[in-house]
């Protein structure tokens, strides 16, 4: 993906598309409960305006409690660098990208729970507490949804993965990649927060898991993290748009991935709609789940020796 306008188009669409992602699924939970809900660009103004308040930051805190938005939005972007969005390349795609992808999603998990934990706040430690052995479970299911789309391209590249994707026999005879599908969705839902694993838009104290880990932030750096959030599940949705259709190069491609995330977004709507948040001791079980059902889609395909 050397052509400049290539890349240009992958930036404006990694900066600029994330923020509507969220203001889609919440106006399609309002609609599917019969409100009119906020308006689909409601996060752009949130985020806008963040930007514009000052930040107020503890005593008790040091660097890291300021770090830990900075490296979550960075951490997030340079991961949008190496996913492909229009096409199957990105602007920093290599062999063996997608393992970095995985690790600096995880750095910016890593340094928002610092963060938290920086604060010296018994409540926002249960919060990092939760985070972290969530995460423990729902990263081996990212690892074998990778494993399964990498096996057989021989490489460990999002490039030559969704190159190698059989779409004319994809259902029929696929069960791996069915098998991806739904646990990728499953890591969506765990990693952007959001029902049955989270609520992003709870307040109960005894409940929350990501929020409970940024009460204390605020303007900018509360915009960061929105902005980051948004920006994962953007990842997260294009992975599943390259897995279900085939996405052309360049232009041509825009309006096949537009409508892919937007579909994606509008289904995480309706599955909040229409689930109830898990109790906690039930999240570990789902995500588990989700990791068996990855497992059994690579055994396949191992079995198989080829897709």
């Amino acid at each position: 993906m050397a052509d400049p306008g290539s890349i240009a188009l992958h930036l404006g669409l990694l900066l600029l598309v994330p923020p509507l992602l969220p203001g889609l699924i919440a106006k399609t939970k309002a609609v599917a409960s019969g409100r009119q809900g906020p308006p689909v660009l409601q996060p752009y103004r949130d985020i806008w305006k963040l930007l514009g308040k000052g930040a107020v930051y503890s005593q008790t805190t040091t660097w890291i409690f300021r770090a830990g938005p900075i490296v979550t939005l960075a951490a997030a972007i340079c991961a949008g660098l190496l996913t492909p969005l229009v096409g199957p390349a990105a602007p920093l795609g290599f062999a063996g990208d997608v393992v970095l992808f995985a690790y600096l999603l995880a750095l910016g998990r890593f340094f928002t729970m610092a963060a938290a934990l920086d604060t010296g706040s018994s409540f926002e430690g249960m919060g990092a507490s939760r985070e972290a052995a969530f995460s423990a479970l729902a990263e081996p299911t990212l690892f074998l949804v990778l494993a399964i789309l990498c096996i057989p391209a021989g490489s460990p590249s999002f490039a030559a993965a969704f190159t190698a994707l059989p779409w004319q026999t994809w259902i029929a005879a696929h069960p791996p990649l069915i098998a991806a599908t739904v646990a990728l969705f499953v890591v969506l839902l765990a990693e952007s927060s959001r029902i049955p694993v989270d609520d992003p838009d709870t307040h109960l104290e005894l409940t929350m898991i990501h929020e409970v880990m940024v009460l204390d932030h605020g303007g900018p750096d509360f915009a960061f993290l929105l902005y980051g959030s948004a920006i994962k599940l953007f990842l997260f949705a294009s992975l599943l748009v390259h897995i279900l259709v085939p996405v052309p190069a360049g232009l041509p491609g825009l309006p096949v991935f537009g409508a892919g995330v937007v579909a994606v977004a509008i289904v995480v709507g309706i599955v909040e709609s229409i689930t109830a948040r898990l109790r906690l001791v039930r999240v570990p079980q789902f995500l588990i789940g989700a990791s068996v059902v990855a497992m059994l889609g690579l055994l396949i395909l191992v079995f198989r020796g080829t897709l």
